[in-house]
């Protein structure tokens, strides 16, 4: 079983960044792929990057490409996601994810998701 809490969200001005952070707990987590989505109110879940077990694969969504850098901590418990020149439609809930299988999570299917993160952007 792995547990997975977000942290690091808030409210930032247009053009700021933010780093989001994904505490994991459990044994399984060090095996899984770790990726993060969003949701903003009234629009379908997005994904934004993915990064594998060993920290060396990483996939990015097209939203994400250029702004967004995904990372976690050498067989820790920890994932990170920078946010960098945000945007007002950048707001959303921000949730991370895992499960075993690469190609699950890719296809936003995974058996863990934490509670999300709420990052708001002001113009």
């Amino acid at each position: 079983q792995v547990h997975l809490v977000e942290s690091g969200g808030g409210l930032v001005q247009a053009g700021g960044s933010l780093r989001l952070s994904c505490a994991a707990s459990g044994r399984e987590f060090t095996d899984c792929a770790a990726a993060w989505f969003r949701q903003a109110p009234g629009r379908d879940r997005e994904f934004l990057a993915a990064i594998d077990w060993s920290g060396t694969g990483t996939s990015y969504g097209d939203v994400a490409q250029g702004r967004f850098f995904i990372s976690r901590a050498n067989r820790g418990n920890t994932v990170w996601l920078r946010l960098s020149d945000l945007e007002p439609e950048d707001t959303a809930i921000y949730f991370c994810a895992a499960d075993l299988n690469w190609g699950r999570i890719l296809g936003g299917i995974a058996a863990y998701w934490g509670q999300g993160t709420q990052v708001t952007v002001s113009s």
